[in-house]
């Protein structure tokens, strides 16, 4: 009696998730432009605000200074600049008609939609670890629980902005997509304190908490104070995310029901 060995559906999509996962980071990768920009600027703006008069009034927590308070910004940015660009790639392969070759492999649509998110992340860790490093030799000083607790949150509230890249990535058509999304991630960078905290007599401070970078920037840096997490800031943070992922998941169901 012949025996036959059958792949199962749940099989063969782990599989094309792994295999899709492999290709995306090589495709992010091969855009060396847009990545040396990604990578080197963070580190080069830590370097640029450490001596910042915008910075010398920060009280930072126990073993900790202001130059930390620097490079965790920095770093976060980096990661949502990077996670926004490699979601929103989605646009430029609709275009392609990328997202239409879907239905003939074991890929799902959500798959594709989880394999993007993950990649942008994963190299979005990269701009945290590399902004570390330079802060690290360039004076950044805090405890080590410190250091893994604001990487890891910057890693992970980076979702927000990955969400925010998949969102744009189908609500709008490709273009020039990707080199447009990084001046607003910048600007709402500057906006909502991250790049320069905002005073309380700033006409900012009353926006601030409204823009998108506000929470995951206050969660980012709550470590560094050893205090509590911002009620404000958690709030902040779940809520455009949400936002994004509805507005993602909307258009996504729209795009995938014309396939």
């Amino acid at each position: 009696m012949t025996s036959t060995t059958s792949t199962t559906p749940t099989t063969g999509q782990a599989g094309a998730i792994r295999t899709y996962l492999g290709l995306e980071l090589n495709r992010l990768l091969r855009d060396r432009r847009s990545m040396l920009l990604t990578f080197l600027l963070p580190p080069l703006f830590f370097l640029i605000f450490r001596s910042s008069a915008a910075y010398q009034d920060i009280t930072a927590g126990t073993g900790t200074n202001a130059l930390a308070y620097v490079m965790v910004s920095m770093a976060l940015y980096g990661a949502l600049t990077v996670v926004t660009s490699g979601a929103a790639g989605v646009a430029a392969e609709r275009a392609q008609g990328w997202t239409r070759q879907l239905r003939v492999t074991p890929l799902s649509p959500w798959s594709y939609v989880l394999v993007k998110v993950l990649a942008s992340m994963t190299l979005g860790a990269v701009a945290v670890v590399l902004t570390f490093v330079v802060g690290r030799y360039g004076g950044a000083e805090m405890p080590l629980a410190t250091w893994i607790a604001c990487g890891l949150i910057a890693v992970c509230g980076s979702f927000v902005f990955a969400a925010f890249g998949l969102f744009m990535g189908y609500l709008l058509p490709a273009g020039n997509l990707v080199q447009v999304l990084s001046p607003i991630v910048l600007l709402l960078s500057f906006a909502g304190g991250l790049i320069v905290p905002v005073s309380a007599d700033s006409w900012f401070a009353g926006i601030a908490p409204l823009v998108p970078t506000y929470g995951v920037a206050e969660l980012v840096r709550a470590p560094l104070a050893g205090g509590g997490v911002p009620q404000v800031a958690v709030v902040n943070a779940v809520a455009w995310a949400a936002i994004f992922v509805a507005g993602a998941v909307w258009r996504f169901r729209r795009d995938t029901a014309r396939m």
